[in-house]
């Protein structure tokens, strides 16, 4: 890990830069896997589940049967943990549900919004070095709240066709309409476009690697809403001369096991506080059954030595971290300054895993940045808000006159004309 001491402002956008790879090969291959799909439907999905996941697919559908089968391979302690973190996750994103007023603008002017929920959504499950079955709960569970009718799941299967049990019992509990073999580029193609299997949806939800989030933002520009532009998952924590080294040094590691293209950050008060933190980093990194991943993240992080907590919060701020945790003694009042982040985490006792698996926050977030202007995953992302206005004579009375007047200064004729007659019906 890279240790910075007392930078400078000027210095700050090199320490908050994100690892960035050459993408001019990587658009291209994912375009021309998203062509074929596109081309040639279930027969392309097929082919590169074959050619990327090592199987060969008589169809794409997972089976009633796969999941009953699913429900019995999982422990009771498993199941009773999703059905509990299911339960937390609903608890709280039932509490966004919109409730619209009917507001009176001008006299005779009425205005008011609706949320209707998207129809058909799709979600996009990793099933790699980690299969996600967290993400499915994350995914399904507000889609479900919101009234989504049909939610379409893609996840790769291994290499005996089958779906990880995990992943298919959380789908059963969150609610998933349909759960489909596929993973990768051609999975984010065929929610895209539709195969003869895929139903086509109107936005893709869901995390992956750089050939997911690549096809995300290709199919995004024509033909399907996504929940968020995204990179590789990141962590900050921001420490004190009282914060518990243990705890901050498994919150880094925490995040490191994601994958190599992770990045953690620590930022400091205390000089003491970041060595005793590199150094317990380095002792619980080697009882890591992913300590090569970790360790390989871990040349990307910073620990950083900052004068104060005003200077911590400016620096994290400027990061904008995808999760940050507030680890300090003064965390409430810190809190109050925080403008970017995807999910903060305060205190002591709030680990980033909580929130990954249990608490009920969403752990859909943006990383590389986006949290400058993205939210994370909530109830609002499966809807959307359709405004209304109703407007009677007296309507037309109070703002006629000034929309006229607009009309024929922007030179649109037509539409002066459009309250004209109505003002002259009056």
């Amino acid at each position: 890990m890279k240790i910075i001491k007392f930078p400078s402002k000027s210095e700050w956008p090199e320490i908050v830069k994100r690892p960035h790879l050459d993408l001019s090969e990587l658009n291209a291959t994912v375009k021309r896997v998203l062509d074929d799909v596109k081309a040639h439907g279930d027969a392309a999905v097929k082919r590169y589940e074959h050619q990327f996941d090592h199987v060969e697919l008589d169809g794409l559908a997972v089976s009633e049967a796969e999941i009953d089968e699913a429900m019995q391979l999982i422990s009771p302690e498993l199941k009773a943990s999703l059905e509990l973190a299911h339960h937390n996750i609903s608890v709280f994103h039932e509490a966004q549900r919109f409730e619209g007023q009917k507001i009176e603008t001008a006299p005779g002017v009425v205005c008011w919004q609706k949320s209707v929920p998207i129809e058909k959504v799709g979600l996009y499950i990793p099933g790699g070095t980690a299969p996600l079955f967290s993400t499915v709960l994350m995914l399904a569970t507000p889609a479900k709240i919101a009234g989504c009718r049909e939610i379409v799941l893609c996840t790769p299967p291994n290499r005996e066709g089958k779906v990880n049990p995990a992943i298919l019992a959380a789908a059963r509990i969150a609610g998933v309409s349909k759960i489909f073999k596929a993973g990768g580029v051609q999975a984010i193609g065929a929610m895209a476009y539709g195969t003869e299997s895929v139903p086509k949806v109107y936005k893709i939800f869901g995390p992956g690697n750089q050939f997911v989030m690549t096809a995300k933002q290709q199919v995004s520009l024509h033909d399907v809403a996504i929940d968020m532009p995204a990179g590789p998952s990141e962590v900050c924590v921001i420490a004190d001369a009282k914060s518990n080294p243990v705890f901050v040094a498994a919150d880094l590691l925490s995040q490191a096991e994601h994958g190599t293209d992770s990045q953690v950050m620590l930022i400091t008060i205390s000089e003491d506080m970041l060595n005793r933190v590199k150094d317990e980093t380095e002792r619980q990194l080697e009882r890591l059954p992913r300590k090569e991943i970790a360790a390989k993240t871990l040349e990307n992080s910073q620990l950083v030595l900052v004068h104060d907590t005003d200077e911590a919060m400016a620096l994290s701020n400027c990061y904008a971290p995808e999760h940050l945790i507030i680890a300090t003694e003064d965390y409430e009042q810190l809190a109050q300054k925080v403008v970017n982040a995807g999910s903060v985490f305060l205190g002591p006792w709030a680990c980033e895993s909580a929130g990954d698996y249990a608490s009920g926050t969403n752990h859909t977030l943006p990383t590389h940045q986006y949290a400058l202007a993205y939210n994370g995953v909530n109830l609002d992302s499966y809807n959307r808000k359709v405004t209304f206005q109703l407007l009677s004579k007296e309507g037309i009375k109070s703002i006629g006159k000034a929309v006229v007047c607009m009309a024929e200064n922007e030179q649109l004729e037509a539409h002066a004309e459009a309250m004209r007659v109505r003002l002259e019906n009056i």
